[in-house]
């Protein structure tokens, strides 16, 4: 059987208003189906629903389906991001706009339940959020799980390698991400390829994805230019008390310097990434919700490869012995205990190791990402963000004014003036930055510490 499409238009040709599409895609770059969105935009149906993990930035993107006014439903782990990379969906969209926001993990989970024949699944994730608020919850085994029902798409739209005519697909990199999730929730699956390959060029380990899942194919008519998102640079030090604190590069190595080797991490966006470039020679293995586990330092873009980044867009290096896979492994890894340690980026902490990382006000919405899932089986959750905003505010308060992430939960905070630890007894003050002293750091913090540091 021959699925190969002469072309994108004809490859969308029936979808219509009202549909229900899924756009797989990573981050605000990375593996989106482009020329397949642009042929969506040009067919001009309306009152779609759009369900993806982010909007993506490039007018090739989600983005621009909203842009257009041509949905009316979005559902996505992010729908705005801090700092206006794309702004907010629902400012963005020219028409009302529902938004549901929904959880990385749990977002492939509802896709892969379709195809699984769940009609329904419990889930520890995000249930003391306001995400899951309104749904059903029970106990098992002395834990508190919320019900999650499946996210069935009318199409699938996504972005691989290189694909047969019979439909087998293969992925490159860390580019397989939502992928497959996105392809066994829909009932119609459409696959752009840069390379399209005869039934039996593709070796039998090398399809990531059956052609019983896949309905079309259409290669790429231009050639994609990479994408990135420039490494972060060291930003200046902070000023307090007329002193600079630590850079972000020196938080990055004072986190590192905390994980022990024989340790599996997770890094999350900002921030945290930066951690990677400080474990040269050390026996600690980094993982990604994007699918990667097992990478390295973060590389220059001269040096890049387009499909291998970390969960913040980055490009990346891989250490021997590196492994890629979609994301509902990837998430399989980080709910199963089998995390070390998680660093995360944070809004603020407060007195009871309760965090906010996900929306502000000022955004317009929400980038849950992964960070949810994450929570349910962290290791020891480090959080790595400034001692005070740039207006001289605290970030760790008595009490979080934004929508938490997760309710007492953080074990670890580094940030650029002190390391604090959260024991039974309270915020525990450890260490104080050079130049620094503890009741510096206590006049700093809104809510109370402990000054216990260590020797």
């Amino acid at each position: 059987m021959d699925k190969v499409v002469a072309n994108f238009a004809d490859a969308v040709a029936d979808i219509d208003s009202g549909s229900v599409i899924g756009i797989a895609g990573f981050g605000v770059i990375h593996g989106f189906p482009v020329q397949l969105i642009a042929a969506v935009r040009a067919r001009e149906r309306h009152d779609l629903t759009i369900v993806c993990n982010s909007l993506g930035r490039d007018p090739g993107h989600p983005v621009s389906i909203v842009q257009a006014g041509q949905a009316s439903r979005l559902i996505a782990a992010f729908s705005a991001r801090a700092g206006g990379v794309a702004g907010s969906a629902a400012a963005l969209s020219p028409v009302p706009l529902e938004v549901e926001l929904v959880p990385q993990g749990i977002l492939v989970e509802r896709l892969r339940a379709v195809a699984a024949g769940i009609g329904a699944f419990y889930s520890p994730v995000g249930q003391d959020t306001i995400v899951t608020e309104g749904k059903e919850r029970r106990e098992f085994g002395g834990q508190t799980y919320v019900l999650e029902s499946p996210l069935h798409l009318d199409y699938a739209l996504i972005y691989a390698h290189k694909a047969d005519r019979a439909g087998n697909v293969s992925f490159r990199g860390t580019s397989q991400n939502f992928g497959p999730s996105f392809a066994k929730g829909a009932k119609v699956v459409i696959v752009e390829v840069d390379e399209l390959a005869e039934v039996g060029e593709l070796a039998p380990g090398d399809v990531e994805l059956p052609g019983i899942f896949v309905d079309r194919v259409v290669q790429r008519t231009e050639k994609a230019e990479p994408l990135w998102r420039v490494p972060r640079e060291a930003a200046e030090a902070r000023t307090y008390l007329g002193r600079p604190g630590r850079t972000a590069t020196q938080m990055a190595q004072r986190i590192a310097g905390l994980l022990p080797d024989g340790s599996y991490v997770n890094l999350g966006v900002g921030l945290p990434t930066m951690v990677s470039d400080h474990l040269d020679g050390r026996d600690v293995v980094l993982h990604a919700e994007n699918g990667v586990l097992g990478y390295g330092t973060r590389l220059a873009l001269e040096d890049a490869d387009p499909d291998y980044y970390n969960a913040g867009s980055e490009p990346v290096s891989l250490r021997p012995g590196a492994s890629v896979f979609d994301s509902t492994e990837a998430f399989v890894i980080a709910r199963s205990g089998r995390l070390t340690a998680v660093v995360l980026g944070a809004f603020q902490v407060d007195r009871k190791g309760s965090f906010a990382n996900w929306t502000t006000p000022e955004m317009g919405g929400g980038a849950i990402g992964g960070a949810m899932d994450l929570l349910v089986k962290p290791g020891k959750l480090i959080i790595a963000m400034w001692h005070c905003e740039r207006t001289g505010q605290p970030k760790i308060v008595n009490a979080c004014q934004y929508d938490v992430t997760g309710t007492e939960c953080v074990d670890l905070v580094v940030t650029d003036l002190a390391v604090i630890e959260r024991e039974g007894r309270g915020l525990v003050l450890r260490e104080c930055a050079p130049g620094f002293e503890p009741a510096d750091i206590v006049k700093l913090t809104e809510a109370p510490l402990i000054v216990d540091l260590w020797p």
